[in-house]
């Protein structure tokens, strides 16, 4: 069962990443970099008292503009609100109530969903009334008073959320691997997941841009159960124009965020292209396991080692996403289908390896013994301790004396000398740093 949504909407400046932050516990831009990547990151999920929800950011409304970066994170609020189940509609109490917010409130009474007034930027609870009292007239009841930056008042407001979601939201847990079939319009997504299931399951069309929805389909093979996740291909941006297929693209890279693995499928003729590249992008940074699929593998000429070259050039092209391996498919000819889903069980098993603290030192100890760590104007990096604290993917933590002298190519040579000992394939592993303290000077 997909998790509930809630939406954080209201015009520009009112504290809707703040609180965005604050729900999902952490710092995190609406941009973030990867090698090669730019993504806008408006979807996370979070949990309160047990209960897991997704959580969408969305720029600030400005209902009457002709600007065209500002009409689409209008159209960017509009599809949010279309997929939520709750809508917080955040307000400033330090401007009252505006001719902008009257206009928003509009646009959020014709959506019929359940809307949270919350007014932000109340500092102290004597000021609450007061700062509320202009926003009763907007009609969506009693507001909630907070202040996002001081944490003031959100533990009430999260009552009020996961009260104000549906009651079978949170129905029983899902133990099923989630695959999200992803990639540029037109590649075979939806035509793999008819394939898979033998059934049409969904629409498929020469049509780039046919699927305009995430359709999630169970199926289970070798005794175990998967859910397939069939999005919408994504195109460029400046190939975006339409509200609805924005709205698709919304809805597939929040597939993205709830899956386990990533298949990301790519045209054999075409080659892995940019747009390719920055999709992969999307499954590398939120952590998810990923697999290439090259299909339409049929319609290619043939050569001693085409597949082994074919394979190489995609590795050295995805160097942020090396770990991810490679089938060779037609999915019209059913042509290696179930190599797929056997990788991804493969995969899903990775992403959980535990590695005892002893043996993860073991590896660590003889990996700086064979090639010593960086230094720099006479300090060396010192790595104290190292222990995974966590799976899916796997996290590591190193305790060190420095975090300036980690330099990003001695951190790739330990995760290699990782991998080397383990199989993490498909999967990628994130390391944390902790400097110890009183070490650094």
């Amino acid at each position: 069962m997909s998790k509930p949504i809630l939406a954080i909407v209201g015009r520009p400046n009112v504290g809707k990443s703040t609180l965005f932050n604050r729900l999902i516990g952490e710092r995190r831009a609406i941009v973030e970099d990867v090698p090669g990547v730019t993504r806008d990151r408006i979807y996370a999920e979070t949990e309160w008292n047990g209960k897991e929800f997704g959580v969408i950011d969305t720029g600030g409304i400005e209902v009457r503009t002709d600007d065209t970066i500002l009409s689409q994170m209008r159209d960017q609020a509009v599809t949010a609100m279309d997929m939520a189940d709750v809508i917080i509609f955040m307000v400033d109490g330090k401007d009252g109530l505006t001719n902008a917010d009257s206009e928003v409130a509009e646009l959020l009474r014709r959506t019929g969903k359940e809307v949270i007034l919350v007014v932000n930027k109340v500092d102290s609870p004597s000021k609450a009334y007061e700062a509320s009292f202009d926003f009763y007239e907007l009609g969506f009841g009693e507001p909630i008073a907070i202040s996002a930056a001081n944490m003031t008042n959100i533990g009430d407001l999260l009552d009020r959320i996961v009260d104000g979601f549906p009651e079978d939201s949170f129905g029983g847990y899902d133990e099923s691997i989630h695959i999200a079939i992803i990639g540029k319009p037109n590649v075979g997504k939806s035509s793999l997941v008819n394939a898979l299931t033998k059934q049409n399951r969904v629409i498929v069309s020469p049509i780039a841009g046919t699927t305009r929805d995430t359709i999630d389909t169970p199926f289970t093979y070798k005794d175990r159960e998967y859910t397939l996740i069939d999005t919408a291909g994504l195109r460029k941006k400046s190939k975006v124009s339409d509200s609805i297929e924005k709205f698709s693209i919304l809805r597939a890279i929040a597939a993205i965020e709830r899956c386990d693995i990533c298949v990301l499928m790519i045209d054999a003729a075409e080659g892995l292209t940019e747009q390719d590249k920055k999709i992969a992008g999307y499954a590398h940074e939120a952590g998810k396991g990923l697999l290439i699929v090259v299909n339409k593998w049929d319609l290619i000429e043939k050569e001693t080692n085409t597949m082994r070259d074919y394979e190489r050039k995609v590795k050295a092209e995805l160097l942020f996403a090396s770990y991810a391996p490679v089938v060779f498919t037609s999915v019209l000819n059913k042509v290696r289908i179930f190599d797929i889903i056997d990788r991804c069980s493969r995969i899903a098993d990775a992403r959980n390896i535990r590695i005892t603290t002893g043996r993860l030192n073991s590896i660590i100890e003889d990996a700086t013994m064979m090639r010593q760590p960086p230094s720099d104007k006479g300090r060396r990096l010192k790595i104290y301790y190292v222990t995974q604290i966590g799976t899916k993917p796997p996290l590591f933590s190193f305790s060190i004396n420095d975090r300036e002298l980690m330099h990003f190519s001695y951190a790739r040579y330990l995760e290699n000398k990782i991998r080397e000992a383990f199989d993490f394939e498909g999967t990628s592993i994130k390391f944390v740093w902790n400097e110890k303290r009183g070490e650094r000077r």
